[in-house]
């Protein structure tokens, strides 16, 4: 497995990616967030700084088996992130 700091860096960069596409379609449909766009973000965020915290936990005892967690959660939240943003009106 790739390094933590790598794990660190693709999550922040991805899920970063995916909040200023919502700030680009708030741009090209009416210039203003939406309650639904800043429901999104601010779930985004939340995501991110979970996976962080989890990220940031020294004492495991499976440490592959940990980051193999987090990994396969940052990638669904990730494609659901998708969805709603393909969904919103």
């Amino acid at each position: 497995m790739a390094s933590v700091k790598n794990l660190k860096k693709e999550i922040n960069y991805v899920l970063g990616d995916i909040v200023n596409i919502v700030y680009v379609w708030e741009m090209t449909n009416g210039g203003k967030p939406t309650e639904e766009s800043d429901k999104l973000v601010d779930e985004i965020y939340e995501t991110f700084d979970g996976l962080m915290s989890k990220t940031n936990i020294k004492k495991v005892e499976d440490k592959k088996g940990h980051f193999k967690q987090i990994r396969s959660e940052y990638e669904a939240a990730a494609n659901q992130f998708v969805a709603k943003l393909n969904e919103l009106n």
